[in-house]
């Protein structure tokens, strides 16, 4: 089964880190991806650009609505993704603790909810 594990930091910390620590962070994440791929669950992931650079839009009457950057203030945005094979949610969670973020922000484990499991056969 396919997974998604959301990765949420405080992105304006990351953005004042020193370089240094920068530079420990990318590095934990290279191992925890090269160990993703060596065991085979990984399947596709990436980091995401600061939530100033996207935009968040709304359906309202029938128009487009547009919103700089994230809709809502929070501590923590969404930084990026891992999508993972694994056998159950207890092996996803097992991931997802090993990830860099889980011991600085929040790792959400999500199962992916697979097309043919809701639609109709044709």
């Amino acid at each position: 089964m396919r997974y998604m594990l959301l990765i949420y930091n405080d992105e304006a910390a990351m953005a004042n880190a020193p370089r240094e620590r920068t530079e420990q962070i990318l590095a934990a994440y290279g191992a925890y991806t090269e160990a993703l791929k060596k065991s085979g669950a990984w399947l596709s992931g990436d980091r995401l650009r600061p939530t100033q650079a996207g935009a968040s839009v709304r359906m309202a009457d029938g128009k487009t609505n547009v919103l700089d950057g994230p809709y809502a203030d929070t501590k923590e945005q969404l930084a990026g993704f891992y999508m993972i094979e694994a056998t159950d949610i207890d092996t996803a969670i097992e991931w997802a603790g090993r990830c860099p973020a889980a011991s600085t922000g929040t790792v959400e484990v999500r199962p992916i909810w697979e097309m043919t499991e809701y639609l109709p056969e044709k």
